[in-house]
């Protein structure tokens, strides 16, 4: 019985020594606290999405703190955020341009077709895998909303086999221009502007083919364009935001509606 009892004694004389030992050494290992930055992370929205260009909300408050980074770059939080963060390092608000996503793509059911009949597993990403995609367009949305599971503020949606955005919920997070295995989900500034709603990068004689609305690369919108907005590539227009007076010269020309206003 004493034998039982001075190796129980030995035990817990070692966890206390242990626990003794950890506890000043997480004393003397921790690290300190950035108060700064712990203010900034709470006016943060939280939502680690990475549109800011840093390794989510911890990672932007860490470098507002040590001033290696500028207000504002937080689509999410938009302006009410940047005067927080502001307010906080004890600087001038900067303008934060409102942004939004959209899907360059308007091959809804009734404009396109599937080249095949799919019945795998309902993602765009395991789509891809096979034969690279179901649509005609191998350029096109796919519909099967890995875009819509993505976002946490229930602003994209797939309505007849496309996607698409409700501006007035979305926060340009960049989840689902991430998650999109096609790549034709884009940021662009929340303004009045043309845009190209077309991704698609064949020639037009293909494009006829497989899309109504799709674009042709003919460069009527390039030419009718007076402010330079409109560059035509790959047989694919592409609107310039910043140089576009929202004339809607291009969109007049387009003879396949694949350029349309946007606000």
């Amino acid at each position: 019985m004493t034998s039982i009892l001075i190796a129980v004694g030995i035990v817990a004389g070692i966890g206390l020594l242990i626990g003794l030992i950890l506890s000043v050494a997480s004393i003397i290992m921790a690290v300190p606290k950035d108060e700064k930055a712990e203010k900034i992370l709470e006016a943060l929205p939280g939502a680690n999405c990475g549109a800011c260009g840093y390794s989510g909300c911890s990672g932007y408050a860490a470098a507002l703190a040590k001033g290696k980074a500028e207000p504002g770059l937080c689509a999410p939080g938009g302006s009410s955020c940047t005067k927080a963060v502001s307010e906080i390092l004890g600087v001038e608000t900067g303008a934060v341009e409102p942004k939004v996503a959209v899907v360059k793509c308007r091959g809804s059911l009734e404009h396109t077709s599937y080249r095949a009949e799919y019945s795998g597993i309902m993602s765009c990403a395991a789509a891809m895998k096979i034969g690279g995609g179901l649509t005609a367009c191998t350029y096109g949305c796919m519909g099967l909303g890995d875009c819509e599971a993505v976002c946490p503020y229930d602003a994209i949606h797939v309505s007849n086999g496309v996607a698409c955005v409700d501006g007035g919920k979305c926060r340009a997070c960049t989840l689902c221009v991430k998650t999109c295995p096609r790549g034709i989900i884009e940021i662009v500034p929340k303004k009045e502007m043309a845009l190209n709603r077309c991704s698609n990068r064949d020639k037009g004689g293909v494009t006829r083919k497989l899309c109504d609305v799709g674009c042709i690369g003919c460069k009527k919108c390039e030419k009718a364009c007076e402010a330079g907005a409109v560059t035509v590539k790959d047989f694919c227009a592409k609107v310039d935001p910043s140089l576009c007076t929202n004339c809607g010269k291009c969109v007049e020309a387009c003879p396949q509606q694949c350029i349309t206003y946007f606000k």
